[in-house]
């Protein structure tokens, strides 16, 4: 990383603060934030040879396994360690010392039937965004995450979940969003075409909309806007590199709060109250977990057998189809399928035969006839 990049960026960064926000200066700050989103990729993006990136053996390069990744993310010694060795049984240093792991530790919680790999990261630091530490390795992992998990310590301020949001929003990462309706298309000629279906833009015009895709080199687009999107939004498609992910976060050390501050506290959405050393509240982050990772499970049924329903076939909610379920188990079973018998919420009798597109619901039993 250059310091010459990181000038630019705090240059850009302070011209932003100084300018006003209102509708004569929406394109120059468009231009800005595009500016800073092209700097901070080129920091963040892969690096050759030894420009500071994770070493070999150093942890970072955590095979991925089971159903779903986990990433466990938050300040040093907020109990990150505690909660991973208690859930999995995976011994993860800990103390009450700041920069206690320094290495990705990985473990597995079977919970459901579904395998879940939970990753300690290291503790983050403020700056990890702009290459500062082991940030840039700590939320390189955390974008291979299907859940983060942002572990807060209940007796240190609340800034802290704001500053570890800002180095994921920094590095890419969109928590608990979803991606903009907005569809981007460069083509050869014909200027940039805008259309809103459903909507006004209220927070972006076309001048501003140009001058944001003139920062990347773009003066052939057509974009088409389902929703009233922002500068940033219109940016993060743009750069089509930005992860979407699901965030739970568990407040910790709950033990050393009022319960008036617990009940407070409660009523956040996508909080869970834990106190990992004494195993509170546990059922309830689990439960939790398997919400936000947006999984379901289907039995396998083998011919003239019973179904077996301690190992389930894990399936995301987003395709849950009978080919997907033939996938999972193995991709040759699509080429010998005939047709698949369901017994299950997702059918209208059961046994009922379906196809390959066929979409599945929690819990159905699937049997898969083969051709002759």
């Amino acid at each position: 990383m250059s310091a010459e990049t990181m000038k630019k960026i705090a240059e850009i960064e302070n011209e932003m603060a100084k300018t006003q926000k209102n509708k004569a200066t929406n394109a120059h700050i468009g231009l800005l934030k595009a500016k800073l989103a092209k700097l901070r990729r080129d920091i963040l993006g892969p690096r050759v040879g030894g420009g500071g990136g994770a070493k070999p053996g150093e942890g970072f390069d955590v095979t991925k396994s089971g159903d779903a990744r986990v990433g466990l993310i938050g300040f040093p010694s907020v109990g990150k360690s505690t909660l991973l060795s208690k859930l999995t049984g995976t011994h993860s240093e800990a103390a009450d010392y700041e920069f206690t792991t320094l290495t990705c530790i990985p473990g597995t919680i079977k919970y459901k039937g579904c395998r879940i790999q939970l990753l300690d990261l290291p503790g983050i630091i403020e700056g990890a965004k702009d290459g500062k530490g082991r940030g840039r390795q700590v939320i390189g992992v955390a974008r291979t995450c299907n859940l983060i998990l942002i572990v807060l310590d209940a007796s240190k301020p609340m800034y802290h979940k704001r500053i570890i949001e800002k180095e994921l929003e920094g590095f890419g990462i969109r928590l608990n969003k979803n991606p903009p309706a907005i569809s981007y298309k460069v083509k050869d000629k014909g200027g940039i075409g805008i259309t809103a279906m459903g909507c006004t833009l209220t927070k972006l015009d076309k001048e501003t909309i140009t001058s944001v895709l003139k920062e990347y080199r773009v003066s052939n687009a057509d974009l088409v806007f389902r929703q009233d999107a922002t500068i940033d939004e219109l940016i993060d498609v743009v750069e089509g590199n930005r992860i979407y992910t699901p965030c739970l976060y568990v407040l910790n050390k709950v033990d050393s709060i009022t319960i008036e501050e617990l009940e407070l506290l409660s009523r956040v959405p996508h909080y869970v109250m834990i106190c990992a050393r004494k195993e509170w509240n546990f059922d309830e982050l689990l439960e939790k977990m398997w919400e936000y990772l947006n999984m379901m499970r289907i039995y396998t049924k083998p011919k003239g057998q019973i179904p077996d329903y301690e190992t389930p076939v894990i399936l995301p909610r987003r395709n849950p189809t009978v080919d997907e379920f033939c996938r999972r188990i193995h991709r040759t079973l699509l080429d010998q399928f005939k047709h698949a018998l369901i017994w299950g919420k997702s059918v209208k009798h059961t046994p009922q035969s379906v196809g390959r597109e066929h979409k599945l619901e929690d819990e159905d039993v699937v049997q898969i006839v083969k051709k002759v």
